[in-house]
């Protein structure tokens, strides 16, 4: 199964990110099979770059994307549809140490 994910980059505390299209199960970090675009969040106001054509094709392909991207695509008005709520670390930890 595709889906379409942010992919981390830069320095410690100074993150930025790649928009890519990869295997569910491989590491986000690792290959992956196209770049989409770029996301900087840090700057005021935001820097998006994204290549809306392919995205919509790797979508069109069965491809799905992630909480955050399809948050990101609903912005910047690529695909429509609500936003949805992604799940934050922070709650799955809490939730790992209740369980424990």
């Amino acid at each position: 199964m595709l889906i379409i994910r942010l992919s981390r980059k830069g320095k410690k505390g100074q993150p930025s990110y790649r928009l890519i299209v990869s295997d569910k199960i491989k590491d986000p970090w690792g290959k992956s099979l196209e770049f989409l675009g770029y996301y900087n969040p840090r700057i005021n106001p935001s820097l998006v770059s994204l290549k809306a054509e392919r995205i919509k094709y790797w979508i069109s392909k069965g491809a799905q994307t992630s909480a955050t991207v399809h948050n990101l695509l609903v912005s910047q008005k690529i695909i429509k549809g609500h936003k949805v709520k992604a799940d934050s670390v922070k709650k799955k930890k809490e939730e790992k140490k209740d369980n424990s």
